[in-house]
């Protein structure tokens, strides 16, 4: 019999940045995170799930970070869906460049995760996402981004720390 494939969001938190840090030199880049209008904008080779899908799903909207001084490489993308009362992280994943012990950039996860509490704070949801973890990564996104378990595998991560996400990445940002 054939293996089930764990459904669920699979993104390391690899450090909470104030932005995007090189991995090596520690500089940190300002970053702009844009919603993608056009598909092309995203090549197909680079990532591990089908981006084209998601843009093309009406009820979720894709975002990608890049960084203001470099608009054209996108470090990771985002797909979310507006619950009414909520937001919900469908797919989250950095660019390849972003991953393993190589990675370039530190901070990616985290601030497409803001972003997502940010959003859900714009939309009058105080901050609340919710996402499907991974089984075994559920205690890393509870001690990394305080999320919440509820359930087998769904977590939330409630008010106070989405705005202690959202302010660490958004300077700006005010209730």
């Amino acid at each position: 019999m054939k293996k089930r494939k764990e459904i669920g969001l699979e993104f390391e938190v690899d450090k909470l940045t104030n932005s995007i840090e090189n991995a090596v030199s520690g500089e940190v880049f300002d970053t702009l995170i844009e919603q993608i209008k056009e598909t092309k904008q995203i090549k197909k080779i680079e990532w591990v799930f089908n981006w084209q899908t998601e843009t093309k799903d009406s009820k979720k909207s894709v975002f990608k970070l890049t960084t203001i001084n470099n608009p054209d490489i996108i470090h990771g993308l985002i797909s979310l869906t507006d619950k009414g009362d909520h937001i919900f992280m469908d797919l989250i994943e950095s660019a390849k460049f972003n991953k393993g012990k190589k990675k370039l950039y530190l901070g990616v996860a985290g601030n497409l995760v803001a972003f997502a509490c940010k959003t859900s704070f714009e939309k009058g949801y105080a901050g609340v996402v919710s996402f499907v973890a991974k089984t075994q990564l559920i205690d890393h996104y509870s001690r990394t981004l305080g999320a919440k378990l509820f359930g087998s595998s769904r977590m939330f991560i409630d008010t106070k720390e989405a705005y202690i996400l959202t302010t660490k990445y958004f300077k700006d940002f005010k209730l």
